[in-house]
């Protein structure tokens, strides 16, 4: 409850990066760049998987999803944060921070959650090659898909409902560069015990339990690798798998660092830069990392920009 001597916030300020002003032109120049470099790599792979029927098979479809998540993701951050390196304050209502709220939550719970799902394909191609067709059916793909972005919808509209039912009456600058759940509790004048238990309850499930199945399914392939005699069968199957594995290392890395920690030992400037990691600087390096490294994307690429293969 608000008490008749508090005032309501109707807006917040994002500090963003404004501790540093002699780095504004230099953050702008690399977060626009970073930025028309996620989009279009991103759009690239989805208009490449699209058109291309050589790329009509599981891997490329849940690739395809996850391009369509990298675009959300830095879209709901990026112009934002570019605005706020252009002026002196930078103001975000409140029914629009927690609408980005909810796409930053929505994309990246449900990269974390196609991960898994990209990781169990890896593990039916490898460990079981003769079974892959019928266990990694189009319509088995669908439903993984559709599981994947309805699950972490639901979740987002939770965290970002919960959001919303708090009172914000006191100091209204977040100490980050986008709305993001830990320093938007920070700023709440009402209690936020449920706020904190399910954001401990997602992290659990997407942090933890997500993890340890991606962690089993890559113990599994290593395991099928070592049992192979042939070194070019156990190099065509990491090639498989590699670009997979460093993208998840990556991304996993970032989001530990960002949110598997204690509240109290919350840090707005380890924050920001682990969020750099996962919000701007993965959906920019995915697509290099999964098209520089795939014979199929390159001979699609240059299939649609013949240019390409000069």
């Amino acid at each position: 409850m608000v008490s008749p001597n508090q005032t309501v916030v109707t807006e917040f300020v994002l500090q963003g990066f404004s501790e540093h002003p002699s780095l504004r032109l230099f953050l702008m120049g690399c977060f626009l760049s970073l930025y028309t470099v996620a989009l279009m790599g991103n759009m690239v792979i989805i208009a490449l998987i699209t058109s291309s029927t050589g790329l009509h098979s599981p891997m490329y479809f849940f690739l395809c999803n996850l391009a369509t998540m990298d675009i959300i993701c830095t879209s709901s951050v990026l112009p934002k944060a570019l605005v706020g390196l252009l002026s002196e304050e930078n103001t975000i209502s409140f029914k629009g921070c927690m609408t980005q709220l909810f796409f930053l939550v929505w994309s990246g719970s449900s990269e974390l959650l196609l991960l898994t799902v990209m990781a169990y394909d890896r593990y039916v191609a490898i460990c079981l090659p003769l079974h892959y067709s019928s266990r990694m059916s189009p319509q088995l793909c669908g439903t993984f898909a559709v599981g994947v972005w309805s699950i972490c919808a639901l979740n987002a509209s939770i965290n970002t409902g919960l959001m919303t039912r708090l009172s914000f009456c006191g100091p209204k600058v977040i100490t980050h560069f986008f709305c993001e759940i830990p320093p938007l509790l920070l700023l709440s004048c009402s209690p936020t015990y449920i706020n904190s238990v399910m954001t401990l309850v997602a992290d659990a499930f997407y942090g933890g339990i997500n993890f340890l199945l991606t962690l089993l399914s890559y113990g599994c392939i290593i395991a099928s690798i070592l049992r192979m005699r042939s070194a070019e069968g156990k190099r065509k199957a990491f090639s498989t798998c590699s670009s997979h594995l460093i993208v998840v290392s990556v991304y996993y890395s970032s989001v530990f660092c960002a949110y598997i920690s204690p509240g109290s030992s919350y840090s707005p400037e380890r924050s920001k830069f682990t969020s750099v990691l996962y919000s701007v600087l993965s959906p920019t390096l995915n697509p290099l990392i999964y098209t520089l490294r795939n014979k199929d994307v390159k001979l699609a690429l240059r299939r649609l920009f013949p240019s390409f293969s000069n």
